[in-house]
């Protein structure tokens, strides 16, 4: 069957791209349309690095000239990523990336409680067992978490000289680098600081501290969407996002916000998927029996709601708790199931993040703006 590039154009206006309000065809995001009797082919252009929407986008093309104009089509989709134009108020970009520093791996979540912390240290963990170098940038100002799930709580960075300038040595553990607030406060001592005093914290951490070369940076985030968040974008380049929620309804609705926010047009940056933290209880005396003490793949059905890739699940395990307070990542015990988990979530991160890099352009750093007495954020 020949088909007619009108025809399919008509269609496509039927469907439309998330967030952009207008559908495909008016909003510009079909380039162009070409057609080789019964091939098509496409030219789509986003104004988002999502790699859910491109996804959802591809199908939907896919599907509409499926069911409204040909069901023997042969269909191919060349998408690309193009900023948007924000013109003569183009904001000018504070943040900048750290030379040295590949991937930068903002690991969130919605509500406090649910193990980011812990998720984000054994991550880094198996990474490093992969062969990559790894860091650490413990952003939890008001609860750091690192110092003691590395058994470094009495280490302290010292200053060294890097090209005639003083630089903060991050703190070593298990051949990862560390830099927390924790090590420049006493455990007992509460951070009680306004967030342009956090802000500045943090900024120090980050640029005035010799990192060297990292393959992935992760960054431990403190829960909710507030000060902290945006702070770390408006300094630097997020690679990806990485959101931890347990499976239970209450933190399924917070872990949902920390994914909008990521993804919404002020901020845009890629959500390389969620992981289900506490997904289920296995007693040692009934190896074969799961209980869902949380409910049941939560996160994972949140992730096929959203569009977003689900990373994996990890259970309650008694020896990943102890392991974080004896300060050893459970991920360590070599040969251990638990190894064997955090290993295929992190293997599902870098795959993510491999894909990310390939078809996604570089994150850019947001600037903060105000508006009307009101804060905005404006993305380049």
């Amino acid at each position: 069957m020949k088909l007619d590039r009108a025809t399919i154009l008509k269609a496509l206006e039927t469907i439309t791209i998330a967030g952009e309000g207008k559908n495909m065809v008016e909003s510009g995001a079909i380039a162009n349309v070409i057609t080789f009797g019964d091939e098509v082919v496409v030219d789509l252009v986003l104004h988002t690095p999502a790699m859910h929407i491109k996804k959802r986008a591809e199908d939907d093309i896919k599907k509409t000239i499926l069911e409204l104009v040909s069901s023997d089509a042969k269909i191919k989709i060349n998408s690309k990523v193009e900023s948007r134009d924000f013109g003569t108020d183009k904001p000018e970009i504070k943040g900048k990336a750290i030379p040295g520093i590949k991937n930068i791996i903002a690991v969130a979540s919605g509500k406090g409680g649910v193990g980011k912390s812990t998720v984000t240290a054994n991550l880094a963990v198996i990474l490093g067992k992969m062969g990559f170098a790894v860091g650490i940038l413990d952003a939890d100002i008001y609860g750091p978490s690192m110092p003691i799930m590395f058994d470094v709580e009495t280490e302290k960075p010292i200053s060294i000289n890097v090209d005639g300038k003083s630089k903060m040595k991050p703190v070593e553990s298990y051949e990862v680098k560390i830099l927390s607030i924790g090590f420049f406060t006493a455990p007992s001592q509460a951070v009680i600081w306004r967030g342009p005093m956090a802000s500045k914290a943090l900024n120090q951490m980050i640029f005035d501290a010799h990192w060297g070369e990292l393959d992935f940076m992760l960054i431990d985030l403190p829960p909710g969407t507030g000060d902290i968040h945006l702070s770390i974008m408006q300094s630097l380049p997020i690679t990806g996002a990485v959101v931890v929620s347990t499976p239970q309804a209450v933190a399924l609705a917070d872990a949902k916000k920390g994914v909008s926010m990521f993804l919404s047009d002020a901020i845009n940056v890629p959500v390389l998927g969620i992981i289900e933290n506490m997904a289920y209880f296995t007693p040692e005396e009934l190896p074969s029996n799961k209980y869902y003490i949380f409910g049941k793949e939560g996160a994972k059905n949140l992730a096929d709601d959203l569009q977003v890739p689900f990373l994996g699940e990890i259970p309650i395990v008694q020896s990943i708790r102890e392991a974080g307070d004896y300060g050893r990542p459970a991920a360590l015990q070599t040969g251990s199931i638990i190894e064997t988990i955090f290993e295929e979530v992190t293997r599902n991160v870098v795959q993510e993040v491999v894909k990310r890099n390939q078809f996604l352009p570089a994150t850019e750093a947001i600037k903060i703006t105000t508006m009307a007495g009101c804060s905005a954020v404006k993305g380049k």
